[in-house]
């Protein structure tokens, strides 16, 4: 075998962010994704896209639905689903900043988070960064499986789109970046769920606080607008539905 055409850890990193971030279906050489990533790593777009395959046979998720992916992969794919498993925000980080190298770009810029509001350097800057690059990741991860449509209202104007935490950041550290903690919504829907004004019941539908549907003094098109969608079925993703126990944990914080 030709050494040359080996695959380092770090690339495999680098594919596992990409696999995270797109849909099963959307794993082929026309993807201008996948395209765009054959040429950061100097490969084949046919060599990415089997890459990119072989991690498929580990998704939990696609077996879940039948899809088994390639049967046959390298260790290399093993390894690093293992390591994400294990401690996914350090391997998260990690799949940016080494995108960013290969880019030139700061993992910043790579991930496309807000740092004007950050100090300019230093421990606090970096542990910031940290935060809202996994965040990033998150988002993606979500949006994508979502295919960029909020689940609630089907909006799919990118700039109101919100991935929400089922349960909060702050609160369940073993759930950041699980996207089945996480649901596409639009930033009005995102609010009121946020604020325990809307949640989702056992049967994936949404559900609006009484708070909401209390009459109103005089006539709110916006809520009326936010408040037509209760009992409105969810439009779930193919890979990565919201977990039924998280979502419950959710609903009984509204309820009570």
């Amino acid at each position: 075998m030709n050494v040359k055409n080996l695959w380092t850890r770090e690339e495999h990193i680098i594919v596992f962010n990409l696999y995270s971030q797109i849909s099963f279906g959307t794993i082929h050489v026309r993807n201008p994704k996948v395209q765009q990533l054959a040429r950061i790593l100097g490969r084949t777009v046919g060599s990415v896209s089997r890459k990119l395959a072989n991690f498929s046979r580990l998704d939990p998720y696609l077996q879940q639905r039948g899809i088994r992916g390639l049967e046959h992969g390298a260790k290399g794919e093993e390894e690093v689903w293992r390591e994400f498993a294990e401690n996914p925000e350090a391997l998260a980080f990690e799949s940016q900043r080494l995108l960013a190298e290969r880019i030139g770009t700061s993992v910043e810029e790579t991930a496309d988070v807000e740092t004007d509001d950050l100090p300019v350097s230093g421990k606090e800057r970096d542990a910031i960064v940290r935060v809202r690059v996994n965040q990033s990741f998150f988002r993606r991860r979500v949006l994508s499986a979502y295919e960029f449509k909020c689940c609630v209202s089907g909006l799919t104007m990118r700039p109101l789109l919100v991935a929400s935490h089922v349960i909060p950041w702050a609160e369940d550290s073993d759930n950041r970046l699980n996207p089945r903690n996480g649901l596409c919504l639009n930033a009005l829907h995102d609010r009121a769920f946020d604020r325990h004004l809307m949640w989702i019941d056992s049967g994936f539908v949404a559900r609006l606080s009484p708070k909401l549907l209390e009459p109103k003094k005089e006539p709110n098109p916006t809520v009326d607008w936010l408040i037509s969608f209760d009992g409105k079925a969810l439009l779930l993703p193919r890979n990565f539905q919201p977990d039924s126990d998280l979502l419950a944990k959710h609903a009984a914080r509204c309820n009570r």
